[in-house]
């Protein structure tokens, strides 16, 4: 709930922050100090976007769906499951009476997110796993430009509040407020990834690996993967962050059609193809359909 995060949230429009109201029903709308008011969805996420913005890359409600189903499946569990091994080894030990933040920037439905969370906050609620001290539970902060995403990342786990937002943008978030940052294939804002992040904070950055999903390129349509990936990313993050160390992982997939479509549908390659024609293309395939998934997991230090 957008209560979880409330007190890292600043104002768009001025800066200033959100007071935190005494304990009572949950608020309908976030009203900063000088009185800029943001109403919160029935859904539980808020849109802090400026009125003029114009979200046109956003997820569709087409590639929701179809990221919803995949991911549901269970196909790219194992990664979910590298990325919070990975948070809860890089997690800095909280430090006064503030509960700890996770930044997922880029979140889309929170898959991520809820994983790592869930990996954090250890097998005694909190106050045995290396997420919580005395019972303090990490809260998680989903940020997306899709609403349609979103509406899923609210819901994805308790202690996750959902924010609309461009990550290009500066972030309406405190200097320093937060512990950890996951970039789970999202843009990367280097500049604004340090500026919130504490000092012995850490971020963590996926990216499809040279070979990824390489079989259904030509059959379904995927696009190809940057083979300058790598060094668009140091270009991105080098002056604010150094690489503290990096894992391949590859995880083999074993398909039906309609999952191999879902695949295409959402990510990228859903803005460049035609649903149908990728169906017909999958029709002559044998099932299952065999892929590879290659995923590069870095983690990163505040330079």
């Amino acid at each position: 709930m957008i209560g979880d995060v409330r007190a890292l949230l600043t104002c768009p429009v001025c800066g200033s922050g959100f007071p935190v109201t005494p304990a009572g029903p949950p608020p309908q709308a976030l009203r900063c100090a000088n009185g800029h008011s943001f109403d919160i969805a029935r859904q539980g996420y808020v849109n802090l976007l400026p009125g003029g913005a114009r979200p046109g890359t956003a997820d569709t409600a087409e590639m929701v769906a179809a990221r919803e189903a995949f991911l549901s499946a269970g196909h790219y569990a194992p990664l979910a499951a590298g990325v919070a091994a990975l948070a809860a080894a890089a997690w800095p030990r909280p430090e006064g009476p503030a509960r700890p933040c996770v930044l997922d920037a880029g979140a889309g439905p929170g898959y991520y997110l809820a994983a790592v969370l869930d990996r954090l906050r250890g097998p005694q609620g909190g106050a045995d796993g290396p997420g919580g001290v005395g019972g303090t539970e990490a809260a998680g902060l989903a940020m997306d430009i899709s609403a349609r995403a979103l509406r899923r990342a609210a819901r994805a786990r308790p202690g996750i509040g959902a924010v609309v937002w461009d990550v290009w943008r500066p972030f309406p978030v405190r200097d320093g407020a937060v512990s950890l940052i996951l970039n789970v294939f999202a843009p990367r804002n280097g500049p604004e990834f340090r500026r919130v992040l504490r000092a012995d904070g850490a971020l963590i950055v996926v990216t499809p690996g040279p070979r990824h999903l390489a079989e259904l390129a030509g059959r379904a349509g995927l696009l190809a993967v940057d083979t300058r990936k790598d060094e668009r990313v140091e270009a991105t993050l080098g002056a604010s962050f150094a690489l503290a160390g990096t894992r391949d992982l590859t995880v083999p997939l074993r398909l039906t059609r309609p999952e191999a479509a879902a695949l295409v549908a959402m990510g990228p390659a859903a803005r460049h193809t035609d649903p149908g024609a990728v169906r017909e293309r999958l029709a002559a395939a044998p099932e299952p359909i065999g892929a590879t998934a290659a995923f590069r997991l870095s983690h990163y230090r505040p330079a």
